[in-house]
This record gives C-alpha cells, structure tokens and sequence, in this order.
C-alpha cells in the first residue's frame, strides 16, 4: 500500500501520511522545481552520476543551481533502506522552496528537497518487467514545446505537454483500443518523443532516433541504449524523422528509466513489433543491469 511507504522531506524520514510540503512552494504554485526518476536494482542506483548531473543542469537552468544537496545520493539511500527495498521506482524533487506569491523568484533559495519511493520487480537477467505488454502507440495532436519556450533539457515539474498528450489519449479510448504511450512531433512535423519515452526505431539494420534538436529530453535509458548498440558496432543515426518513417519500421521500441527497453506492438494502428536488434539490446541491457547492480 502506498500510505505504508516512507519518505524522505527536507532531511527527514516521515510516514506517507505526514510527507507535505507548503501550499506556498514553488514547485507548487508554478512548476518552478526539478526531479529526477531513477531506478534502484539490488539497492543501488542505476546510472546514478548520469540522473546526479541531469538534475543539477535543470536547477542551473532554473536559476538555483546551489539547491541539490552534496548528501542527495545519501537520502536516496536512506529511503530505500526504510522502506527496506532493493528494487524501487525513485523519484527526486528539488524545488525552489517556499518564498511570496509572485512569480519573480527572490535570488535567496530555501529549497525544498523531496525522495519518493514504490516498489518494482526485480531487474536484470533474472527480472521481469514493469510493464505486461509490447506498447501501443498513437500520434497525438499536442506539440513537444520548443526548445525556445522551455529548455528541452530541463526535467521540471511543469509537465503539462505530456499531461494534455496522455489525455488525448484518454479522449480516444475505446472498447477496442487503447493507447498505452502518446508519441510527440514537433511544431514542424519531426518525431521528437514519447509523452514519459524516447522513441526508436530499426530501419534496414540501421538503429535510428530523433536527435536532441528535436527538443527531446536526452533520457539516460536513451544514452545507455545508444551506447550498448554502439559497443557492437551497430549503426546508430539520431536525426530528424517523420511519423511515416517509424510507421514503415522494422522494429521499434521505447525506452525510461521504468520501462528500461519496452518494444512498440503497433503505432496508429499499423504494426510494428519487436525485432533482433530489439531483442538483443534488451538483453545486454539486462545483462548489463544484472552485473552492476546484483552480482
């Protein structure tokens, strides 16, 4: 049960009960606040460093870059160990903190810092995964926001683009269908991303993906997935691609920190499926996961 978790708020272990934070907090009134989902194997972090860094660029972006704590990685570890968890879904927030109600933030930052954890499978070789089936995937209308609006590479609490693409999806169900990941383009057409994912897709032996001047957010699944193909030489070209071009895939799959490797059964209704290079990269993922994290 969820109210049986305990959490980590400002430097303390409290009940899920009793984990709040002020109505007056930024992250709160405006979205002004950073996170970060990671995941834990065998009670470690994986790729920590990579979500550390991530998480530290958004707060610069934000203007508060001073907000992480140097002992974060310890909090984290705290959690898990009194919720007594090995394999858990980690969420981290840092937010501005609590400060007036106007939307100039003042240049003085009390941060409020907040470690959330759930329960997961085991991972790795011997794991299984969070998710049951190959994902159903629909184009949806709502745009990735531009990079110019909203910095691609920030990881804020302002996640409204995905929220309005998730229900689009909602709006479309039926009986018969029902879409389990909404896939973004930008405001010139290109694929830029799932709602929670990054997209991609096998064309001719040639593993492609859109590229960071898609206004993506750079997942760090996404670089541990772009760098297991490259350790075995598979071609690997991230570009600008068109809703068609992964359509007429051979293979295609999604990739988060939950999900890990998750493959696409079908995108607007057009099947897909999983393939050999979806298969093996998900299996040196794995392997990957099983030697860092439990052996």
């Amino acid at each position: 049960m969820q109210d049986s978790y305990q959490y980590h708020v400002d430097g303390e272990i409290v009940p899920a009960a009793d984990a709040t934070i002020s109505v007056r907090d930024r992250g709160f009134m405006y979205g002004d606040a950073a996170f970060e989902t990671l995941r834990a194997y065998g009670g470690t972090v994986f790729a920590w460093d990579a979500h550390e860094t991530r998480l530290r660029n958004t707060c610069d972006l934000l203007g508060f870059p001073e907000a992480v704590p140097d002992d974060l990685r310890e909090r984290v570890q705290a959690t898990l160990d009194a919720n007594d968890l090995d394999d858990a879904y980690v969420r981290l927030s840092v937010s501005r903190g609590i400060q007036p109600g106007k939307l100039t933030p003042d240049p003085d930052v009390d941060p409020t810092v907040v470690v959330l954890v759930k329960e997961l499978p085991r991972g790795g070789v011997e794991g299984t995964t969070p998710w049951d089936d190959p994902a159903v995937v629909q184009t949806v209308k709502t745009r990735r926001t531009p990079d110019a609006a909203s910095p691609a590479a920030a990881k804020t609490h302002n996640y409204l683009n995905g929220i309005r693409a998730r229900l689009e999806l909602r709006r479309a169900e039926t009986d018969a269908f029902r879409a389990d990941e909404a896939l973004l383009r930008t405001t010139d057409d290109a694929v830029a991303e799932g709602a929670t994912s990054n997209v991609f897709f096998v064309d001719g032996g040639v593993l492609k993906t859109p590229s960071e001047d898609c206004d993506i957010l750079p997942g760090v699944t996404r670089d541990a997935v772009i760098e297991l193909a490259r350790e075995e030489e598979f071609p690997v070209e991230p570009g600008r691609y068109e809703i068609g071009d992964v359509r007429d895939a051979d293979e295609a799959f999604l990739t988060n920190t939950t999900w890990e490797i998750r493959p696409i059964a079908s995108v607007d209704g057009i099947e897909i499926g999983t393939g050999p290079m979806t298969k093996l990269l998900s299996r040196l993922f794995e392997e990957r996961v099983e030697r860092d994290h439990y052996e």
